[in-house]
C-alpha cells in the first residue's frame, strides 16, 4: 500500500476488520461458486429483491470478486436508495480493492447517514489515513471516540496521526492511556513516539 512502515499497514488492515466484522462480507465460505450460482438463479427468478441482491453481492465480495460486488452492490442501492447496508459494504470493496479515494466517498455517505455511530467514523479515518490525509483521519478518529470513548483502536490511530502532524504531546497523552489500560496497541504505539521531536504547529 506504499506506506513507509508495512507493519503499520498492517494492523491498520486488521483494526478496519474490527469495524467490518459484523458484515458477512469478509467472512470465509465453503463452496464459494456453488453460491454464487444459486444466487444468480435466485436473483433471476426475484427481480427487484434487493435482499437477495445484497446476498449475492456479499458472496462475489467473499469470493474476491470485487467489481462484480460493487456492480451488485450499486443495482441494489438504485432499487432502494435507503439500503444503509450497501454503502459500507461498497466503502469496505473499495478499500479491500485499495481504492481508497472511493472507500472515502462510500464510507462519508455512510457517516451522513447515521453522524452518532463511531464505527462509520473509524472507518472514514481508515479510509482517509491510507490517503496520508491525517488531518481528515484525526478527525474521523476523534468523531469515533466522541461516541465512544472506549474505542481503543480509534484513540491508536488518532495517536498515529498526532505523530504525523508533529503533535507528539497529545501522541503521548494517548499512549499513557493505553498503557494505564494495560492495552496491547500501547506497545506498537511506542514505537511511534521513539525519537520524540518537539510539537511543531503546521499550516
Amino acid at each position: 500500500m506504499n506506506l513507509p512502515h508495512r507493519p503499520r499497514t498492517m494492523l491498520l488492515r486488521a483494526l478496519l476488520a474490527l469495524s467490518l466484522g459484523a458484515l458477512p462480507l469478509l467472512s470465509g465460505c465453503s463452496k464459494p461458486q456453488n453460491e454464487i450460482r444459486r444466487l444468480q438463479q435466485e436473483v433471476w427468478q426475484r427481480p427487484g429483491d434487493t435482499a437477495t441482491l445484497l446476498s449475492l453481492a456479499n458472496a462475489y465480495a467473499r469470493s474476491k470478486q470485487y467489481d462484480l460486488a460493487a456492480e451488485t452492490y450499486l443495482e441494489a442501492l438504485k432499487l432502494d436508495p435507503e439500503l444503509d447496508a450497501a454503502y459500507h459494504s461498497l466503502g469496505a470493496v473499495r478499500f479491500n480493492q485499495e481504492r481508497y479515494p472511493e472507500a472515502r466517498d462510500w464510507f462519508q455517505k455512510h457517516l451522513e447517514r447515521a453522524p452518532s455511530d463511531s464505527l462509520r467514523h473509524y472507518d472514514l479515518g481508515n479510509a482517509l489515513m491510507q490517503l496520508k490525509d491525517y488531518r481528515g483521519a484525526a478527525a474521523a478518529y476523534e468523531g469515533a471516540i466522541e461516541h465512544s470513548h472506549a474505542f481503543t483502536e480509534a484513540h491508536y490511530n488518532l495517536a498515529v496521526c498526532f505523530t504525523h502532524l508533529g503533535r507528539m504531546t497529545e501522541a503521548r497523552q494517548i499512549y499513557d492511556w493505553l498503557l494505564d489500560k494495560n492495552n496491547y496497541l500501547a506497545v506498537s504505539l511506542q514505537s511511534h513516539l521513539k525519537g520524540e521531536k518537539p510539537d511543531v504547529r503546521k499550516p
